[in-house]
Formats: C-alpha cells, structure tokens, sequence
C-alpha cells in the first residue's frame, strides 16, 4: 500500500540518493511516486513486492475465471442456454451484422 506520509518524493531527490531509496524499497516493500514538477510521473518498487503484487493479481484472476466458469455450469444445470446458432443469429441481428456476408 502507498504510504502518502513518507511515500511521495521528487525523482529529482530519487536520482541524488538513489542508494538510500533503494534501501527503503526493500526494508519497507512498499511503493513509492516520484514526482516531476509536483506531479506523480513514476511509480517504483521494489523487485520481491512487485512479485507479490503480480502473484496476487493473478490468484484474483484465476478466483474470477472460476467463479464464471461455476456460473456457467449452474446456467446449463438450471436449463438457462439455448443453442449457439440461436444467439449468433441474436447478436449479429442486434449489431447489424449480416451473418451471411464472409
């Protein structure tokens, strides 16, 4: 999580102690904006945090994939489908699409 108390600072400061920060990047593993101008140009990380960020990026994904998949299946189980040509026809009547046309 973004520490807005101590996790905001110019590049310019980032490039004159860049040894420092980095030392702060992996003690804290939190991120931290770099600024040009007062503006939040940059967000830098630390390598292992960024690698949690992913993995948890990931899980969630794969956690929504499935979670369509079981809502899927409980449609077919309840007998809410109907047949694929039926709603291709559907959808290219309702966005204008000639299903014919090649």
């Amino acid at each position: 999580m973004l520490n807005l108390e101590n996790g905001i600072d110019s590049l310019t400061n980032f490039k004159r102690q860049t040894s420092e920060y980095l030392d702060r990047l992996h003690e804290t593993g939190e991120p931290m904006v770099l600024t040009v101008n007062g503006k939040a140009q940059v967000v830098v990380q630390d390598a292992a945090a960024y690698q949690k960020l992913v993995e948890a990026a990931s899980r969630s994904e794969r956690e929504e994939t499935l979670a369509a998949i079981r809502e899927g299946l409980a449609d077919v189980r309840a007998g809410r489908t109907k047949p694929a040509r039926t709603a291709l026809k559907a959808l290219a009547k309702k966005y204008g699409i000639d299903p014919d046309e090649k």
